[in-house]
């Protein structure tokens, strides 16, 4: 059973990390605007793989090597400030008044969990914040990650449908006017993809926090 001394800091925690602007947040917009809530939720389903991948590193201890490889960690971190940039490119070299071809869901899937494999925030946030919350005094650790986990995950869950429906409903109004405002802010979500890599690559630490890790 978790205690609200324990359930309310990391509460908060998780809120402010979900709601800080990151490659999910920006990503998931991009693909809503401009191929539906569909190829959005396809979206989401990857990035929620993503997370569930880090939490299952996070309890059974893969994330340290993270911590005792620096490179590991330092590979991942730059991989995931190219793969934005790549995908600022090619969000703005897609921006066309025509119609959108129809989504390939599996590729958005796909993308979706790389995008979020590559994500300093994610790797960051299981390997040195969730152990923190760990309390063996209360139970079984294994088991408190795992709920802690789990609703991490359905708080992202929730703030990423919110995103993708918010942006999917403003698709039709954005193809009112020949698509014109729709390329415009396909070009202003690729410069904010663009400043997202800068500001991932500038705001992440060199070298991987140190874990607690999850005792078990």
């Amino acid at each position: 059973m978790l205690s609200l001394g324990q359930l309310i800091p990391f509460l908060l925690a998780v809120a402010l990390i979900e709601l800080t602007p990151g490659p999910n947040m920006g990503y998931l917009a991009v693909v809503a605007s401009q191929s539906g809530r569909g190829a959005g939720m396809a979206t989401v389903a990857g990035v929620t793989l993503g997370l569930v991948l880090y939490l299952m590193a996070s309890v059974f201890g893969l994330s340290e090597a993270a911590v005792r490889w620096p490179w590991i960690y330092q590979t991942l971190r730059w991989a995931g400030v190219a793969y934005l940039l790549w995908l600022a490119v090619d969000t703005w070299r897609g921006a066309s008044p025509e119609a959108s071809p129809p989504p390939d869901h599996r590729s958005l899937f796909l993308r979706g969990l790389l995008n979020n494999l590559l994500n300093p925030k994610a790797a960051v946030f299981y390997v040195a914040l969730l152990p923190g919350f760990i309390r063996p005094q209360d139970g079984l650790p294994l088991v408190q990650a795992l709920v802690l986990g789990s609703i991490h995950i359905m708080i992202s869950v929730l703030i990423h449908t919110t995103i993708v429906l918010t942006a999917s409903h403003a698709r039709s109004a954005l193809q009112s006017d020949n698509g014109k405002s729709r390329v415009f802010l396909q070009r202003a979500f690729a410069v904010g993809l663009a400043a997202i890599a800068l500001w991932l690559a500038i705001s992440t630490p060199d070298v991987a926090p140190v874990s607690s890790s999850v005792p078990r």
